[in-house]
């Protein structure tokens, strides 16, 4: 006999959901002939081998007078009813079924819930994107330097690496609600911050509240999508929360460029269209459900806790040269890329400029699955090697000034990337616990923003002395140090590390996690 779990069934229209405990399972002793088929043609009847039959109605919806029919078909003189359910008289006031509507309403309550947290997610990223293709307009128009606009991606990741450690929890206690519409409400006066740059302070500060918000928006909304999400289709949860991301960055970065290219007000507009969104997002979490009972403890939940246990220890220097190497030329295509692509590659449209960022950032949705066919280490090795071979064609297109070339090798390291570090994640989650969990993602989280803070912040001081090109060729020296240390060294976690696991498995398998190739 094998326990399979599956989702939680629901009512359809005319159909009785009935939760039954059976024992005593003797072969023949009680049969029930199928007199009731459903829309489909299949037969609904229920049939038990066992000597005691107990259950309870769970959901009936819309004609619940059917039951008696099919009673009344299968028998004219009825046996008395089991006690597990009463059919209705026809003519008799229907007083039970007010907990099945309010059971219908709240299924649609529910999926407002859900489309207001994959709504509110695309909008809070599409406002993180919008800046990219204005920071050439900022160098032109207001004299900001490349170690300027470096610096603002530095604020925006240590911001977002904070509110990510320290708020990363606030929502299991203050409710999803309202951890979602203040990350909103974060990400709004962003906006609100950058309708006027003329100083790269306020560029620093604009970029320091959305990095904020977005932090908050990653932990609160991810898990407001993940508790709404309908039981069916079962990847529906997996992908809205990580996969919205990438989606929202996407979006934001190609509309702001079309914006800023085509519309009026080409350093307003974007933002104004950004706050809209952001306020609609806001009223929709306002008028959907809260899936979060609050809880107290909110205070405790602001100590961070950064901990990976001994048993993948080992694992953790290859994840890093992952991350470092992934995250890091995440920070160069917000940082360098946009002055690369007027001054090396001969284009000063804002809407070209979005198309790069968005050739990043989107294929690693398409790698990250790509990724699990594989064990862990050799997916790692696999990745690293095709995005080494993506950063020889990104240097190659700067070089000699091909647009084209570069696009092209900008998809393969972003794919590429998404397949290492889903790998590199898959194995630092292998064989955890409930508990081990967020400690082991707070860690994670921690060498990603680093690895795209630090170097930025280096590149940045360095951008005086050295090129722009000079800058590209020393990132691609950082994938290359990454891509061979991750061929040497990457190894697949012990097979044994999950028997104390409360989810694990015997097997180097995908784990459902946050996504991780996101800036």
């Amino acid at each position: 006999m094998t326990l399979v779990e599956r989702p939680e069934p629901e009512a359809a229209g005319n159909d009785v959901l009935v939760e039954v405990h059976a024992s005593g399972f003797i072969p023949g002793e009680l049969t029930w002939p199928g007199t009731w088929t459903d829309r489909l043609g299949r037969d609904r009847m229920p049939w038990i081998l066992a000597h005691e039959v107990a259950g309870v109605v769970r959901t009936w919806l819309t004609d619940t007078s059917m039951v008696r029919s099919y009673v009344d078909v299968r028998n004219p003189k009825p046996p008395e009813t089991p006690g597990w359910f009463r059919p209705m008289e026809r003519h008799r006031p229907m007083q039970n079924v007010t907990p099945a509507l309010n059971q219908a309403r709240r299924g649609r309550t529910i999926r407002l819930a859900f489309l207001s947290a994959v709504v509110s997610l695309v909008a809070a990223f599409a406002a993180v994107g919008s800046t990219i293709p204005l920071f050439n307009i900022y160098r032109a128009e207001d004299g900001f330097t490349n170690a300027g606009i470096s610096l603002t991606v530095v604020a925006y990741s240590a911001a977002t690496l904070a509110a990510l450690l320290v708020l990363g929890r606030l929502s299991n206690h203050l409710g999803r609600r309202l951890t979602s519409i203040a990350s909103l409400i974060l990400l709004l006066l962003g906006c609100l911050v950058l309708l006027s740059v003329h100083d790269i302070g306020i560029l620093i500060a604009g970029r320091l509240l959305m990095g904020l918000g977005a932090g908050l928006a990653g932990s609160s909304l991810t898990s407001y999508i993940v508790d709404a999400a309908p039981a069916r289709p079962a990847w529906l949860a997996t992908v809205a929360s990580s996969q919205t991301v990438m989606l929202g960055l996407a979006v934001g970065a190609i509309a702001s460029g079309a914006l800023v290219q085509f519309g009026p007000w080409p350093r307003e507009l974007i933002y104004l269209v950004a706050v809209g969104f952001l306020l609609l997002s806001a009223a929709l979490v306002a008028v959907s459900p809260e899936t979060a009972t609050p809880s107290p403890g909110a205070w405790l939940s602001l100590r961070p806790q950064v901990r990976v246990p001994a048993r993948v220890r080992r694992l953790l220097p290859v994840a890093a040269a992952v991350f470092l190497a992934t995250w890091a030329t995440g920070a160069f295509y917000q940082a360098f890329v946009p002055a690369l692509v007027e001054d090396q590659l001969h284009t000063r449209s804002p809407l070209v400029l979005g198309l790069v960022f968005a050739a990043y950032m989107g294929p690693s949705v398409l790698g990250a699955p790509l990724g699990g066919r594989f064990t862990s280490a050799a997916a790692q090795r696999l990745g690293m090697i095709i995005f080494m071979a993506g950063w020889v064609g990104i240097v190659t297109g700067i070089a000699t000034g091909t647009l084209v070339l570069f696009m092209a090798a900008t998809i393969v390291a972003g794919a590429s990337q998404g397949i290492a570090i889903s790998a590199a994640t898959r194995g630092l989650l292998h064989g955890s616990t409930l508990a081990d969990r967020a400690p082991i993602f707070s860690a994670i989280y921690l060498l990603c923003y680093s690895s795209a803070a630090i170097p930025a912040l280096v590149s940045g001081r360095l951008s005086d002395t050295f090129s722009l090109p000079q800058i590209a060729l020393g990132y691609g020296v950082l994938a290359l140090v990454a891509t061979v240390f991750t061929v040497i060294a990457a190894r697949n976690p012990h097979p044994d590390t999950s028997e104390n696991s409360q989810h694990g498995s015997n097997h180097d398998e995908p784990h459902r996690h946050a996504d991780l190739t996101r800036p």
